[in-house]
């Protein structure tokens, strides 16, 4: 899954990697080293301009709220629940399904943090029960040091209380896609600990390589079995995972030294 993850590049930065063409510079988001759901979060997608002639899809830097909530919702209530959509059901979801076809956008991040769990703990969470507290925090990262580019749904909900013209009126949030976590060695491992990412968790986002940007942005394509090929996980090897202090684990925490590398997992915690 993806509970918890850190994005701290700026626009600029962004702009350059994905060859945005629109942004607003009043939209710009603080870094971010503890991002949770409900927060606004930066997303790349190809979508017209609002009230222009031209119709073509234009590749936007947009603020979308983690969480997404279905244009049919009849609250957003729900939406700090939809964080994730697994990407073996994603296209026949009743939640995901239209976003899946036309609004697909990529969550920029630096990495992810998971939590290792014990066996049995990962067993109940497959089942889809409740499990004891996490243990001993790691953050996943590109080994290259690049953009994780997370797969992304996105969607419009629409507040009928609020009158047309209220800034609030319309919500735009969305949703990480995940699927089943690398078994293979990672690409950089700690010295001591998980040798994969399926060691730490069952569940990792869909990481998106350069390769498939153009494909999965691309609002055209609408046909069900072809995009669900987009879903295929990337090469092994392309990750590395290490220790950080279990003070992500509260998210008011929020600073560079949450990303800050340890010797070794912290004394009491599992690994």
């Amino acid at each position: 899954m993806c509970g918890r993850y850190a994005s701290s590049r700026g626009p600029e930065d962004l702009a350059g990697v994905f060859e945005i063409e629109k942004w607003e510079p009043e939209e710009t988001l603080e870094p971010d080293y503890n991002v949770a759901p409900t927060k606004e979060v930066y997303a790349v997608l190809d979508r017209p301009l609002k009230d222009a002639d031209d119709r073509r899809p234009v590749r936007q830097l947009r603020r979308l709220k983690w969480g997404l909530v279905p244009s049919w919702a009849k609250s957003p209530e729900g939406g700090a629940r939809m964080i994730n959509a697994r990407a073996e059901t994603v296209h026949e979801k009743p939640s995901y399904r239209r976003a899946f076809a036309t609004r697909r956008c990529i969550l920029p991040a630096d990495g992810y943090y998971e939590w290792v769990t014990e066996k049995e703990e990962r067993d109940l969470e497959v089942e889809g029960k409740k499990k004891r507290p996490r243990k001993q925090p790691y953050f996943v990262l590109p080994a290259d040091g690049s953009v994780f580019a997370m797969a992304g749904l996105y969607e419009f909900w629409r507040d009928r209380t609020l009158p047309d013209e209220h800034p609030l009126a319309w919500w735009a949030t969305c949703s990480v896609i995940t699927t089943e976590a690398e078994t293979g060695p990672l690409g950089v491992a700690p010295a001591e600990g998980p040798r994969s990412l399926h060691d730490i968790h069952p569940r990792m986002p869909l990481m998106l390589t350069p390769d498939r940007w153009d494909a999965w942005l691309d609002p055209a394509r609408t046909d069900v079995e072809d995009l669900r090929s987009l879903l295929a996980p990337p090469p092994e090897g392309l990750m590395r995972a290490y220790p950080v202090s279990t003070a992500v684990s509260n998210v008011r925490n929020n600073s560079p030294e949450l990303l800050k590398e340890l010797e070794g997992p912290e004394e009491g915690t599992l690994f």
